[in-house]
């Protein structure tokens, strides 16, 4: 899936995707990042087409760990699910939990 597929994915318009990714959608986005820059350092890449190569094989990289880790939790690592939205939800059950608690 290309940035913008992903984007459209997840219903953003001008906004950051990085912002809107849960944290194992950014995992698996920094594996590739990573695997990337590994490979291009090691080969001594210049220039367009041999940093085009690099990425190509480390984003085949994070794909392949992705699909494994998928298959093996029967569950898709690409949601629609907002990290934003993630962390709001997070600190309202937090803000509930301590107003419960406060009542008890």
């Amino acid at each position: 899936m290309t940035p913008s597929e992903y984007k459209q994915h997840k219903g953003l318009q001008q906004e950051n995707l990085r912002d809107h990714m849960t944290g194992i959608e950014l995992i698996f986005s920094m594996l590739g990042e990573a695997a990337t820059k590994e490979i291009a350092v090691n080969r001594d890449a210049q220039g367009f087409d041999e940093n085009k190569s690099a990425a190509k094989i480390g984003g085949k990289i994070a794909g392949d760990a992705r699909h494994q880790l998928e298959q093996e939790t029967g569950k898709p690592v690409i949601s629609q699910k907002n990290h934003l939205g993630l962390v709001s939800e997070e600190f309202d059950l937090l803000e509930s939990q301590e107003s419960h608690d406060d009542e008890v």
